[in-house]
């Protein structure tokens, strides 16, 4: 069978059973919606939590940037990876311990404020909304290229289906759908992980890999890091290994971005509320530790995925003759994630620093609206700048689902990572909306607008919530604001800026007031969120040395994480303490045994 037949039979085959095991698992309680019944064993969540965690960005994307930008790509690993330990032990346990089923539940309840859980509500569905951007973008991707389909019909298809298995069987259905969406997308991400590792450097394990030589072509006894950094330094871009050096990041905007998605992770809700899912603190705990082996596995395997895919995809177009280009070129090129120009007219692909074309892809079109094409047979492009000789674009978000077709492994292997893809996303995807539709039903219309609401009622509340944010998340994959990783991490940046602060010090801090943390999240959030729109929608041009101390728009949050802090802190100072019985409260969540 060809790769598309693969693709039917194998996606199609996980999509059956994702929503067969919503079907099984649907509930009637609240209970059973937003915290599956509190019944969740510690491993099966510790599996759930890392497929809630490895979303599209993580599946997908984190291993292309790192591909494209090496050592400085590093960030996502790191600051995700280190984010996650942050969470298990500093706030997890204590959050259990609370027993609330969301974060706005968290602050409304801490800081004795229906206007503060009124601001956390808004912080939660803000930073979900924009995390789940980047999944349905990831969703489209996959689907575009390997069921043949628009990148907006694949979104709606995602959105479909992650509707079903998400308002049928809330989280418990969730909980379980992603216990089998984690099976299918670590096998997906490490069979081709460990064949091409194998055909390259001879080692089974990709991880050893990494670190070996080649074993086969021109560069054969090589150290794969050291033919990788000669070939950047011969094709005119920076040292694959080198840090903070000119066309990587800067060391302060490395930091700012590292940080940023540290503490963003431990402030997202979708994360925070998996620990709600197990029947007690010890159970919290060992689901942390279950989760973080089971997405070290990805992680650990990720840049050497990265570096065999970098090398591969140099060796196979640099310089090759446009016409002569393999299958795999041809069909992504039909996505419109990988492009050609010839700016010297020699019909070779010359893959250089700098870029290819100035803005998006724009395809030079002939009065009836149809492509024009060049004497190569190639689409004609416009807006082509002529200061570097680079010939080639490539997307960022394919690398990953590009390289079992670029090393030519198996038809059915190609097709398991775009179910493995398609698996991160849709998982991610559903915790993200099963948060916004519990912010809308249970923190403000069953705690707020009217808490006589019936369980029915509330449960109904919480499906229409549902239903209306996969319409609205559908809109944003549709229309991104960046490439999966970057969406996702200017999630983590608001989740940082709003969340952490008052998280933290709501735990470990009787004197924290109201008046406080309400100020805190407003500032905090308002300034990172203005700060990505203003360079991301008013001035995308804008480069570092636009930016406020050299700051990033993805490492923003960490600045609005300080201010948030200092924000309230300075507040608190100026308000009268809280209540007795919640500083008693407090006194009590520190010990979470």
């Amino acid at each position: 069978m060809d790769i598309q037949s693969w693709t039917w039979l194998i996606v199609g085959l996980s999509f059956a059973l994702y929503i067969g095991i919503a079907i099984a698992t649907r509930v009637r309680s609240t209970s059973g919606f937003y915290v599956a019944g509190h019944g969740v064993p510690a491993i099966f969540n510790g599996m759930a939590t890392g497929a809630d965690w490895m979303s599209a960005a993580s599946f997908i994307s984190m291993a292309g940037i790192i591909s494209f930008t090496g050592y400085t790509g590093s960030v996502y690993l790191i600051g995700w990876t280190g984010g996650y330990v942050l969470l298990a032990l500093l706030l997890a346990p204590y959050l259990r311990k609370f027993g609330k089923f969301t974060v706005p539940d968290f602050v409304g309840d801490r800081y004795y404020s229906d206007l503060a859980r009124l601001v956390a509500v808004f912080c939660a569905i803000f930073v979900s909304f924009t995390y789940v951007a980047g999944q349905m973008r990831g969703v489209g991707v996959v689907f575009s290229r390997f069921l043949e389909v628009e990148i907006n019909t694949g979104v709606v298809i995602g959105m479909v289906l992650v509707f079903i298995y998400a308002t049928l069987g809330g989280m418990k259905g969730i909980t379980y759908t992603q216990v089998a969406q984690y099976v299918v997308l670590i096998i997906a991400y490490l069979i081709p992980a460990i064949a091409i590792s194998h055909v390259m450097t001879g080692q089974w394990i990709p991880q050893l890999g990494f670190g070996a030589k080649l074993a086969e072509g021109s560069q054969a006894g090589v150290y794969l890091l050291e033919a990788i950094d000669q070939i950047h330094r011969d094709l005119g871009f920076p040292e694959y290994t080198a840090s903070f050096v000119p066309g990587h990041k800067s060391m302060i905007d490395m930091f700012a971005v590292t940080l940023a998605l540290m503490v963003g992770t431990a402030g997202l809700p979708h994360v925070i509320i998996r620990f709600y899912t197990v029947k007690n603190v010890h159970a919290a705990r060992w689901s942390a530790f279950w989760a973080l082996l089971f997405i070290g596995i990805l992680y650990t395997t990720a840049p050497a995925i990265a570096t065999f895919a970098r090398v591969n995809l140099i060796q196979t177009l640099h310089e090759k003759s446009y016409v002569q280009r393999p299958q795999w070129f041809k069909s992504w090129e039909q996505t419109g994630l990988i492009a050609w120009v010839d700016k010297n007219d020699d019909g070779l692909i010359q893959y250089r620093a700098g870029s290819p074309f100035d803005g998006k892809i724009r395809y030079q079109q002939d009065q009836t609206g149809e492509n024009l094409v060049g004497s190569h047979g190639q689409p004609l492009l416009e807006n082509l700048p002529t200061d570097n000789a680079n010939e080639l674009y490539v997307d960022r978000d394919i690398m990953v689902l590009a390289n079992p077709e670029i090393a030519n492994l198996p038809a059915w292997v190609v097709a398991l990572v775009a179910a493995g893809g398609l698996a991160a996303a849709l998982s991610t995807a559903a915790g993200l909306l099963l948060v916004i539709s519990s912010s809308v039903s249970h923190d403000l219309g069953k705690s707020m607008l009217k808490p006589d609401m019936s369980e029915k009622s509330e449960l109904r509340l919480a499906r229409v919530a549902a239903g209306g944010a996969v319409i609205l998340a559908g809109y944003f994959g549709i229309h991104p604001p960046g490439f999966v990783a970057q969406v996702v991490a200017f999630a983590f940046g608001l989740a940082a800026s709003s969340f952490f602060p008052v998280i933290i010090l709501g735990i470990f801090s009787k004197r924290t007031t109201k008046e406080g943390a309400i100020a805190g999240m407003l500032t905090g959030l308002g300034f990172t969120a203005g700060y990505i729109y203003y360079f991301k929608f008013m001035h995308p041009e804008a480069g570092p040395e636009s930016w406020w101390l050299g700051i990033s728009p993805e490492g923003i949050g960490s600045l609005g994480m300080v201010i948030n802090f200092v924000v309230t802190l300075l507040v608190t100072a100026m308000t009268p303490p809280p209540p007795k019985a919640v500083q008693e409260q407090v006194e009590n969540l520190r010990y979470p045994a």
